[in-house]
């Protein structure tokens, strides 16, 4: 349960893909993101990655979105800053030169508070196309997170979806193996960790803890607690996305699937 903020030089060797290794991430700029998941998973001493978007109600709404201020120190605690793209729209609507518009403007935002250029993506509302793909391999991207279709059914409320097999799945498109929300049980939990063997990897989405813009992919405190207790317990190894890094040569992508959803 070890939290991993190094990841590998060129000269180093990947390390073998333990089993229970999950990787943890939080979109959106969530409030709980700084409140409390943050200090949670410090305790634990979990890694995770939080995604950032401008969109939404990032601007106005500072009761239930994060300052800038505030990802900064998320950031020194030694979690990673994600992209998640200036106006959270679908990734698929937009040609690539949109995209890298949007991409660069989180970028200059995460320079402007002394935060690394994100090298992980996470796409909003799990939308993508050709054009994104063209966009995130041009900017450099290490990794991309999606959503759980169109492998798994969609539920709006929170589902299951497939483990992330580095043989099979594009480092620009790695699924995420269970998405909490209201219609999540804690045996979802169990079956997305139960996932993360013989070289498969568990990555969670979470939209807040609570989500209080988003009621529909909330995440109830106390029932993410028991997540993170049975992770512990688990002997889990949590990591951020670009911990993958560990694990996973990203610039191995060449025959390996993208799907593109919707």
């Amino acid at each position: 349960m070890q939290k991993e903020n190094h990841t590998l030089s060129q000269d180093e060797e990947l390390q073998p893909i333990p089993d229970g290794l999950v990787v943890l991430t939080f979109d959106d700029g969530n409030k709980s993101d700084y409140t409390y998941v943050g200090p949670l998973l410090k305790y634990y001493g979990f890694g995770a990655t939080f995604f950032i978007t401008e969109g939404l109600g990032f601007l106005d709404n500072k009761d239930h979105y994060v300052t800038w201020e505030e990802i900064r120190e998320l950031h020194d605690e030694g979690f990673e800053i994600g992209n998640h793209t200036r106006y959270h729209k679908h990734a698929n609507t937009q040609s690539k030169e949109e995209l890298l518009a949007d991409l660069i403007h989180i970028d200059e935002r995460c320079k402007e508070h002394g935060i690394p250029v994100p090298e992980t993506f996470g796409y909003p509302a799990d939308c993508r196309g050709p054009e994104a793909i063209e966009a995130l391999t041009e900017k450099g991207y290490r990794f991309a997170r999606r959503g759980i279709g169109p492998d798994f059914p969609f539920h709006p409320e929170g589902g299951r979806g497939p483990a992330y097999d580095p043989n099979v799945q594009h480092p620009l498109v790695i699924p995420s193996t269970g998405v909490p929300g209201p219609n999540y049980k804690f045996e979802d939990l169990v079956w997305a960790v139960e996932q993360a063997k013989d070289g498969k990897i568990a990555v969670l989405t979470f939209h807040g803890v609570p989500a209080l813009e988003h009621p529909w992919v909330d995440t109830p405190p106390e029932l993410f607690e028991t997540y993170m207790d049975y992770l512990r317990d688990k002997n889990c190894t949590v990591v951020a996305l670009r911990d993958l890094a560990n694990y996973v040569d990203p610039t191995k992508s060449t025959g390996r699937d993208i799907t593109y959803w919707p």
